[in-house]
Parts: structure tokens; sequence; C-alpha cells
């Protein structure tokens, strides 16, 4: 695997749109078996797999960065930005000796630290390691920043193009901004976005991100909710059916049961034979799943409560097929968690649900429940940007489809 070093005014656990992606891109590349290091102004260690190395004058906010910045707002290019600029170039091509791959986030088209971008325009002159400018800002194009800024050396640095350099911009936007600035043509930048990270985001459990692993969640499409013991009166069957009746449409969709058979009848182990053997029977083996089968090592799983609480965050529809419920509180906790719901109509959800939910009859037609919730989700609007966003702004989707193509072709072509 390729050596990778990035580079910022400041790296994680400074709070910054830019660390951010830093922190996910580097433990992704990482992860994934790149040898991955950072170099920062300021910063400490956030993953041990991935070193650290800190030059203070890298850091916008470093005095003498400060001292000669003011100096340049005004027009003058002392000694001192040239030092700095020599100091920097020395410093950072002896960290960079082994590196194949040099991410430059924002230095090339951001002012705040003008010697390090001359520094950098010197390094890329020597054609290795290749390098990538990964452009967040445009000082240029910026009135905040225009007023700072003069013709010529070194200012000109942050608006023409460099030879031998990658451009990403982190959206289309910016991407017709960054062409218009540098006057290239569009199709020589990469857009790569930055990600959602669906576990910190949804502050989910271990556990819950270990089945959501396992069983390739994330990918259903959709992901259904039936959160129930193994027993007869909840109609577990009917669910089965209606998820037999979606899958023609939506061919991805999965069914997650959380509980185990009931605790009080021994009946409830042969509905839970009958109910695999109709899972088979239907086709549905990848699409339906008993959470209580997925214990370590042959054993059953008991799911804790903040796991079912996670599975309210993360699916896309409640299923709830009672024959009958004392009151039935999964109602409640969907509609709490904004999941639409697909329900009995039964006189415990009519009173809790105060009707505002899909209801059904439990001893009605599966496959006429299962269209409804086609309809729905085909015209569903949140349902759409929620997969959207799953299937293209999470960072390990991101990785995989923009990332690591990218390294790859720079790769070949170095």
């Amino acid at each position: 695997m390729m050596n990778i070093s990035i580079l910022h005014f400041a790296a994680p656990p400074i709070v910054g749109g830019v660390e951010s992606t830093i922190f996910h891109h580097s433990r992704l590349l990482s992860n994934t078996g790149y040898d991955v290091s950072v170099i920062a102004g300021r910063g400490e260690i956030f993953n041990n797999e991935i070193l650290l190395h800190l030059i203070p004058e890298i850091d916008s906010r470093h005095p003498e960065v400060i001292d000669i910045g003011n100096a340049l707002a005004i027009g003058e290019v002392q000694n001192e930005f040239t030092n700095l600029r020599d100091t920097l170039f020395q410093k950072l091509n002896v960290l960079l000796e082994n590196t194949d791959i040099f991410i430059v986030h924002n230095v090339i088209t951001l002012h705040k630290n003008l010697a390090l971008t001359a520094a950098l325009k010197l390094i890329s002159e020597q054609k290795q390691p290749a390098m990538i400018a990964w452009c967040h800002d445009f000082a240029w194009q910026d009135t905040l920043y225009t007023p700072d800024l003069h013709p010529g050396y070194p200012w000109d640095l942050l608006r023409s193009p460099w030879p031998d350099v990658r451009y990403v911009t982190v959206s289309n936007h910016r991407k017709d901004m960054l062409a218009d600035l540098l006057g290239i043509p569009g199709t020589e930048i990469t857009v790569i976005p930055p990600g959602i990270d669906v576990d910190q985001f949804l502050k989910l459990s271990p556990l819950t991100r270990e089945i959501i692993d396992h069983l390739a969640l994330l990918d259903s499409d959709p992901l259904v909710l039936l959160p129930t013991r193994l027993t007869r009166r909840k109609n577990i069957e009917f669910a089965l059916r209606v998820i037999g009746s979606i899958k023609h449409d939506f061919p991805e969709v999965s069914l997650i049961i959380t509980g185990p058979p009931g605790p009080h009848n021994p009946k409830n182990i042969a509905y839970l034979e009958s109910l695999r053997s109709l899972r088979n029977e239907l086709l549905l083996e990848s699409n339906v799943h008993f959470l209580y089968e997925f214990g370590e090592l042959g054993q059953t799983m008991t799911i804790p409560d903040e796991v079912i609480a996670d599975f309210y965050q993360i699916s896309d529809i409640l299923l709830f097929p009672s024959y009958h419920e004392g009151f039935g509180i999964p109602i409640l906790e969907s509609g709490l968690a904004r999941l639409p719901i697909f329900s009995s109509d039964i006189p415990p959800v009519r009173e809790s649900s105060n009707g505002l939910v899909n209801l059904f009859d439990p001893n009605g037609d599966p496959m006429k429940v299962g269209n409804q919730i086609t309809s729905y989700l085909k015209s569903d609007r949140a349902y759409k940007l929620r997969k959207n966003i799953i299937a293209q702004f999470t960072w390990n989707s991101i990785l995989n489809t923009k990332i690591l193509p990218l390294l790859d072709e720079i790769g070949i072509q170095t």
C-alpha cells in the first residue's frame, strides 16, 4: 500500500469542517491498509495508527505567520516571508521523503499562511510526491479576503493552476468556482464531498453497529422494523408475507424482528420453526432476520433496550401486524422517532395513535399491505433523501466510490 501524508493548518481534535474531514479520511485510509500520517501546525494524536507531525509554523495562528500575514495584507513581501518559506520547504521535504501521495487541504487556494503555500509550490515542482490540492475555500473569490490580496507573487499562487497537481473540490458548485478561478476545464477537477458518520450522528451503540455490519443493514432498501417477541398473537407470518410482496419492487428490503420466543409458552419454539420454514418458502432468507439467532458461538442473543432504540432511528418503516395487544408501546416509540407506521387496525392502536398511522386488517391480504407500503415509499421524499444520503454521503461510501478510485488512478500514473 502507498504512503499518504495529509496536511492542513490544524489537525483533530481542533474543531472544524476540514479537521473533521481529515479525521475521517485518515482513519478510513488507515483501516484500508494505507500508511497514513498527518502534518499540521496544531493538533493532538487522535488515532494510534496514524502518525502526527507538528510543525508549529504551519499553524495559521502562529505569531510569526500572523506577523508575516499582516505585512502581506498591505502588499509587503518581507525577508521574514522568504525565510519562513524556505524553512517550511526544508522541514516538509524531510517528512515527505517516503510519501507517495501528499494531500493538501485548503492551503493552495487560501491565504492563511502564504509562506506555507509558497513552500508547497516548491515541493510541487519536484513532482514527488504526487500532490492533491483538496480545495474547500478560495481567497480570490471571497470579498471578505480580497482586500488583503494583491497582484503578483505570492498572492497569485492562490489563483494560478499548479502543473502536475490534482485538484479536488467538495461540491460541483465549488468545482465551477475553482475552474473559473484557475482558468482550467472542470473536467480536470474531481468532486469528492464530505460525508456523515451514521454511528456518531445517531449515537449508535457498539452492539447496534456490530449487527448493522454483520447484516449489511445500511444497504437495506427499505429497512422494516418489527420489535416484538416471537409469539403467535404477534402475527409475524403476516409480516413475512408482506415483505415477500414488497420484494418485487424493493429486492433489498430487510425485516428485523428483535425479540426471542415468548418465555411462557413452550409452543413458541415450534412457532419460530414455522416462521423459519415460511421464510425459506418465500425465498426471504437474506431479507428476514431474527436477531434472536445472532448470539456468539451459536448462543441466542438478547437485545438490550438501547439497541432497540437504535433500530427505531435507523429503520424506515414500523410493521406491526399483531392480532391483539394490551396497549402497543412500539406505536408510541415509533411516533417519537418519526418512524412511519403500518399497523393492525386494533383498538389499542387506534387509541394510542389517534388515527395518525396507516392501519390494515391483520386477517386481510398481506399483498395489499405490501402494495400500500410500496406506494408510500415510492412517493415519500424524506425516505428517498435518507436512502440517497446513505448511498452517497456516508464516509464509507465516499471512500469506496470516490477516494480509493482517485488514489488508485494517481498511483498508476506515478
